[in-house]
């Protein structure tokens, strides 16, 4: 179910318009359970927010972690670029680049701190193993927090679009 935006069903086409209805009816409670679940909890004010400052914001905050953390973890990043992705709030490249989603900036420090140390130990451990887990909490023993933060409040600021 897209945050903030109508329910999407995919049907194949042959199906027949009265069992498409009879999905609809079947599964109309849990869409209005989960819809009432997409109230705006983080009050974002799209005509306040500006795509390009918060860019420019978001990169320098991302420098500043990776020139603190990096060396701490022994990585070296090759490139950082700031995206607008759909899904993601960061990925890390075998050549040595981090991406981050812009709308890091929006939530709370910590959780943009998380991802950011979160990437450069992919740098390290590619992967998600007990090594890479055990290399996270090394340097960020809260980490469960920001994660539990970015699956509550990350599909509304995944759908924020900023108005200016």
């Amino acid at each position: 179910m897209p945050w903030g935006a109508p329910a999407i069903l995919t049907v194949p086409t042959w199906m027949p318009d009265e069992e498409i209805e009879g999905l609809l009816e079947v599964n109309r409670e849990w869409i209005s359970l989960e819809r009432a679940k997409q109230r705006p909890r983080l009050r974002l004010d799209p005509r306040h927010i500006s795509e390009t400052d918060a860019r420019r914001a978001v990169r320098e905050l991302v420098a500043m972690l990776i020139d603190e953390e990096g060396p701490e973890i022994g990585v070296e990043v090759q490139r950082v670029q700031i995206r607008d992705q759909r899904s993601r709030w960061g990925s890390c490249s075998t050549r040595g680049t981090l991406s981050f989603n812009w709308r890091l900036v929006l939530a709370p420090f910590d959780v943009l701190d998380y991802v950011v140390v979160h990437e450069l130990c992919h740098l390290r451990e590619p992967n998600h193993s007990r090594r890479f887990w055990k290399l996270v909490e090394s340097r960020r023993p809260a980490w469960r927090v920001q994660r539990d933060w970015l699956h509550e409040h990350g599909p509304e600021l995944l759908a924020f679009r900023p108005g200016v």
